[in-house]
């Protein structure tokens, strides 16, 4: 019985193998590599396997007919494949792609660099960097000045960049437009930005080509967002060389709003007893400056205010330049009034919107005078003397309201569109005479992010604007492609028209002109991770619709910049050591305002480089910062006219400029986590070498004096102590540098 059972028993476990079918295949990308790990399944069965290194999988099953067999794996895209199951073997090939994740996909980065955005490697520089970056005195423009592509000048304020004047590049608050974001001062000395480092959760510095949701900016936008709530409340106090300052910011115990109070004194006196000035200061410069802000969290999203006040005075004479004996001099009384709110909320089903309005009130009072060596007004008989006996009142008032919805598409692709109204009016009173310009710009945009996989992602946009002052519309379409080439790798494309209203001076004296406009190329190749940052990049702008000055006001200039721009950063090959390092060369011309032909400009230098570092010392519980700019020789003209045209009387190039900074943070309640305050001593001094530094040339009215422009005084040193209570922020200065 037991034989006749045995023989039984094979026979079932024969007809049971036989029956089985085989099901095998082979598991790769979208590209063709091999997918390690794929789990193949029967749908609604335990059969399945995971395939193997080589990407190949195979299991067996005894069930016949109709199936569903599935391949899955983490970050791909799930595919199924219908079957039917005989006899026959049956072989699968699975082809997954991958499914697009914003922390894994390609960011389009040609012409701007991101900062403060901690959900990426790229990261190039921080709030702590500005303050940190030795000569920049903690001003962002002043430390974005160390960035490829921004040029090294020091007679006026504002960011020149790739071959653009300073009014070229604008700066934005939550996405307003900041009308006066320096404060004001005197010829060819510059000024500082308004606004603390520490306001900012992210910045954008735009070299180049920037969002369809940004306008009127012809060569960079500097794109900046405030904080939201502070992690916790706090009381800080500030004294240095030359102000003093205290604040605070208090967050609600439901950690759902916050508001803030700051006031700052800045008085220059005491300091330039010590460091003298190369002008006469008879009013040395004091500012008084004011800060409110109020946050408060939504249901899903975040509602922000920030107020800004500033009040300003200096007056200083120098030698006239056609006068032995006569010297000029220069006062000026100033306030700065900003305002901006914004609303960011999550509507639901894939919805978002940002609404935002700021107003800003600007108002400078200058008197120009010709005074004898007793500093009395008088007049030399000389109309090209006396016409610099003058006074002027310019107040500038702007309002804007912005309107911006998103829609999230499938996965992490989005459209977003909008609209916003800019109304501007200034009003001038020169002497006795009266003018004003009244501007309302209407402008709608819409920008769409694609993301074909996580290696290819393309940015496609366009901006239409109208102005009432010129009475003419503009459309600048944008465009831009990324690919990734490798771990942390990509290249990038990008392509846009920009547009940008004339300067106020030149619609004084006509409004018969149009935009100006510009046209960018760029193509860049950058590698980053949290370690080291690389940045190879190449550009070409055209410029059209230049103003021309003579003979008479029109849009018929023109002019070019080229280049191709470098910058490495580098946090861990050396110990403790944190450096950047950015060369930008640049070849421009441009025929405009009074140019006799297609000329390189006084404010553009050929060659720029920069180089920054970092190294804190935690035996010393001390930072030790250094940055070396250089450029080369800018060229300088003096322009004569000669009938209908302007002639070169007097051309040449400036020495080069050369800058060694060094400043040093000392944190002297390092590892003491029971101090009651978070204290920093500052310690800074620009030009560490005294160098010469010669930013062009004055001429006198017929050409034959000329007199170097140079910085007030070679150097500039500084002593701080900045106090916070109740927030340590310890850490984040240590972790800025290591």
């Amino acid at each position: 019985m037991k034989k006749y059972l045995l023989l039984l028993s094979f026979i079932i476990i024969h007809f049971s193998l036989t029956a089985q079918v085989k099901i095998s295949g082979t598991t790769k990308d979208h590209k063709g590599r091999k997918l390690i790990g794929v789990s193949v399944t029967l749908v609604n069965s335990y059969d399945g396997a995971v395939s193997d290194s080589m990407g190949n999988f195979s299991f067996k099953i005894t069930e016949k007919g109709a199936f569903v067999v599935e391949a899955k794996m983490i970050d791909y895209t799930t595919v199924k494949q219908n079957i039917s199951i005989d006899k026959d073997n049956v072989v699968l090939n699975f082809i997954l792609k991958e499914e697009i994740n914003e922390l894994k996909a390609v960011t389009v980065t040609a012409g701007s660099f991101e900062a403060g955005d901690r959900k990426r490697a790229a990261t190039v520089m921080s709030s702590l960097d500005v303050v940190t970056t030795a000569g920049s005195n903690g001003d962002v423009s002043g430390a974005l000045k160390t960035l490829p592509g921004a040029q090294q000048i020091g007679e006026q304020e504002g960011l020149f960049v790739r071959g653009g004047a300073g009014y070229e590049a604008k700066q934005f608050i939550d996405g307003t437009y900041v009308n006066n974001p320096y404060f004001a001062g005197a010829q060819d000395i510059a000024t500082r930005g308004r606004f603390s480092p520490f306001l900012f959760k992210g910045t954008v510095f735009s070299t180049g080509g920037y969002s369809a949701l940004y306008g009127q900016a012809l060569s960079s936008a500097i794109i900046l967002e405030s904080i939201d709530l502070p992690e916790r409340s706090e009381i800080d106090a500030s004294i240095s060389s030359v102000f003093v300052g205290l604040g605070t910011q208090q967050l609600a115990k439901n950690k759902k709003s916050s508001y803030g109070l700051n006031y700052g004194y800045t008085n220059v006196y005491p300091y330039f007893q010590l460091v003298k000035q190369k002008p006469d200061y008879f009013t040395v410069p004091a500012f008084h400056s004011g800060e409110g802000n109020f946050r408060i969290k939504t249901k899903k999203g975040m509602l922000k205010f920030y107020s800004s006040f500033n009040a300003q005075e200096l007056g200083l004479r120098r030698p006239n330049i056609d006068s032995s004996t006569l010297k000029d001099a220069f006062g000026l009384t100033g306030t700065n009034w900003y305002n901006n709110i914004s609303w960011k909320e999550n509507l639901g089903k894939g919805w978002k919107t940002n609404w935002a309005a700021s107003y800003s009130t600007n108002s400078n009072d200058i008197f120009s005078q010709i005074q004898n060596q007793n500093n009395q007004l008088t007049t030399s008989g000389l109309w090209y003397i006396d016409s610099n006996n003058f006074t002027l009142k310019n107040t500038a008032n702007v309002s804007q309201l912005k309107a911006i919805f998103e829609k999230k598409l499938k996965g992490i692709n989005a459209i977003r569109f909008g609209g916003e109204y800019w109304h501007t009016f200034n009003k001038t009173k020169f002497k006795n005479y009266y003018t004003s310009l009244n501007e309302n710009l209407f402008s709608g945009f819409a920008e769409t992010d694609l993301y074909i996989t996580n290696d290819i992602a393309a940015k496609i946009g366009t901006r239409f604007e109208h102005s009432s002052i010129l009475n003419k519309w503009n459309i600048a379409p944008r465009i831009s492609f990324a690919y990734k080439t490798g771990k942390d790798a990509q290249m990038s494309l990008a392509y846009g028209n920009f547009y940008q209203n004339p300067e106020n001076n030149y619609l004084y004296a006509t409004k018969n002109l149009d935009y100006v406009k510009a046209t960018h190329y760029i193509i860049n190749y950058s590698k980053m991770n949290t370690n080291y940052s690389f940045r190879l990049e190449a550009f070409y702008k055209k410029y059209q619709d230049l103003i021309k000055t003579f003979p008479n006001y029109n849009n018929a200039g023109s002019g070019y910049a080229q280049g191709i721009e470098l910058f490495w950063r580098d946090k861990k090959t050396f110990k403790n050591v944190d450096y950047w390092f950015s060369y930008s060369y640049l070849d421009t011309k441009r025929d405009y305002n009074n140019y006799p032909m297609q000329l390189q400009p006084s404010f553009a230098a050929n060659h720029t480089a920069s180089l920054v570092v970092k190294r804190f010392v935690m035996k010393w519980k001390t930072g030790f910062n250094v940055t070396y700019s250089y450029a080369t020789g800018r060229p300088y003209y003096n322009f004569q006219p000669n009938g209908s045209k302007y002639d070169i009387k007097d051309q040449g190039t400036t020495i080069p400029y050369n800058s060694l900074s060094f400043s040093l943070n000392y944190l002297p309640n390092l590892g003491k986590p029971k101090a009651k305050a978070f204290i920093v001593w500052v310690l800074s001094a620009t030009n560490l070498l005294n160098q010469n530094q010669v930013f062009g040339y004055n001429y006198s009215y017929y050409g034959d004096i000329k007199q170097p422009i140079v910085p007030p005084a070679k150097q500039f040193f500084f002593l701080g102590c900045f106090i916070s209570w109740g927030v340590d922020r310890s850490q984040d200065a240590i972790n800025n540098n290591l």
